[in-house]
């Protein structure tokens, strides 16, 4: 079987993050539930590893939940229980603010690289058993298999997060959209009351006028 070092820095980092990190498995159809409970939700892209500093940048491309005024956010890893985007890649990411405006992103979040590499998503595959030697094809297959199968459930996870981080921000808008046009309602019911009132002053002051002409005609 060839060695993959991918599958050896896999092996090396999953033992410690799930020993930091008592986190509970999430279904997918809470995903995006559980990540809208944090302070800020993007659909964003990985530029920038300073893995001395452990510190990772993100362009912002969708923001789904938050306020920040710029197109580049950045992480600071602070603790074992944090997520490490190591690879430049397209990410959902769910977190909360430092006081110093960068963001920690849990391990215990749903957040997510495009692909898992990187990310602290993949488990080690099982450990199977072979009697001669011949078999290392045999093991060398079920590696493969074992990565596309995660590949694909991550991929799978991934769209279904995009399609409903975007369904909530429509409806979101819509939201919006209706307490807008409501206050603009209750705005214009006001004036229209105002002017209803001025009028009627006016046509009173007028009417009181014309009467106290006639009564000094007399």
């Amino acid at each position: 079987m060839k060695f993959s070092p991918l599958l050896f820095f896999l092996i090396l980092s999953f033992p410690n993050y799930s020993f930091s990190c008592d986190c509970k498995t999430i279904d997918r159809e809470n995903m995006v539930k559980t990540g809208l409970k944090h302070e800020i939700v993007f659909y964003g892209e990985v530029i920038e590893v300073d893995s001395i500093k452990k510190k990772y940048t993100f362009r912002i491309i969708e923001l789904f939940k938050g306020k920040y005024n710029s197109q580049f956010i950045t992480q600071k890893y602070s603790g074992n229980c944090s997520k490490i985007p190591s690879l430049k890649q397209l990410w959902i990411v769910y977190a909360d603010f430092n006081e110093d405006k960068t963001i920690e992103v849990s391990g215990c979040s749903p957040s997510t690289g495009f692909k898992p590499y990187g990310s602290d998503s993949i488990p080690p595959p099982p450990k199977i058993k072979t009697a001669q030697k011949t078999d290392d094809q045999i093991k060398s297959l079920f590696f493969y298999v074992w990565d596309l199968k995660f590949e694909n459930r991550n991929l799978q996870d991934w769209i279904y997060q995009l399609e409903k981080l975007r369904a909530y921000k429509k409806s979101q808008k819509e939201i919006s959209d209706k307490e807008i046009i409501a206050t603009k309602l209750e705005t214009y019911s006001q004036y229209i009351i105002i002017s209803l009132i001025v009028n009627i002053v006016l046509f009173l002051s007028l009417l009181f006028v014309i009467l106290k002409k006639k009564n000094f005609a007399k």
